[in-house]
């Protein structure tokens, strides 16, 4: 396909607010996937996926620990995911994936987003349309027909597979991630995975206009300061520096 996916991947947090904000997100999601699952991640290979995605952006293990143990107890909170879409600065399509437990609440925020920054909240299925919901994996490798050969004869179904400066990147179905996952770990036992995460990948993308750019960086940035936004994705091209 010959696209480049925009790796979400949590940016290193440069203040103890910002760190606290990334580990409540990542405790969030460790919590509802034990919950709805097993806590344990050797019989929950979602949970184990996330737990190795929140050591990789140094998310300390009292924060993990203690999601699970509190999704072991009894009560606690019922997050449910709830996502937005809408058009962001500059047209682009925009779509907000949150965990809440209270989903009026988190619509007005989200709203408020794109209201304080001229943008435009749209209907369920305004912007998804134009977004493949993909498992991708990353890790490093020269030779992606191999891969490709071997992840077909375990019957994984890839639908694309790129060779970039020396990572390769599958692109899956997301209801096959634990398949290819376990498929890639079964056939490169020493696999390390830069990415592997469940993402709303742009069929297409469009430039960000610079005289745009100021009020992304604001949505952008209020979206990150909700506790209940998890995942922001999106089709623009920032301008290059």
């Amino acid at each position: 396909m010959g696209r480049a996916y925009q790796n979400r991947k949590e940016s290193m947090a440069k203040t103890a607010a910002q760190k606290t904000k990334v580990y409540s997100k990542y405790g969030r999601e460790i919590y509802v996937c034990a919950k709805k699952g097993s806590p344990d991640p050797d019989a929950n290979l979602a949970l184990r996926s996330l737990i190795d995605r929140a050591k990789k952006d140094q998310v300390p293990a009292h924060v993990i620990e203690k999601a699970i143990d509190k999704a072991q107890g009894g009560g606690g909170e019922d997050f449910d995911i709830a996502r937005y879409e809408g058009f962001g600065p500059g047209g682009i399509m925009v779509i907000v994936e949150c965990l809440t437990d209270n989903p009026n609440r988190t619509f007005g925020d989200v709203r408020n987003c794109f209201n304080k920054t001229k943008c435009k909240i749209g209907a369920q299925g305004s912007a998804s349309h134009m977004f493949d919901h993909c498992a991708i994996f990353a890790f490093k490798g020269d030779d992606e027909e191999a891969v490709l050969e071997a992840l077909m004869m375990e019957d994984v179904d890839v639908t694309d597979i790129e060779l970039e400066d020396g990572m390769i990147t599958v692109f899956a179905p997301q209801t096959e991630f634990n398949n290819a996952r376990t498929a890639l770990q079964n056939i490169f036992p020493d696999i390390e995975f830069e990415v592997e995460e469940i993402q709303f990948v742009p069929q297409t993308t469009q430039p960000i206009p610079e005289d745009d750019m100021p009020m992304y960086e604001k949505f952008m940035d209020m979206l990150e300061d909700l506790d209940d936004v998890q995942k922001v994705f999106h089709n623009g091209e920032l301008p290059e520096s």
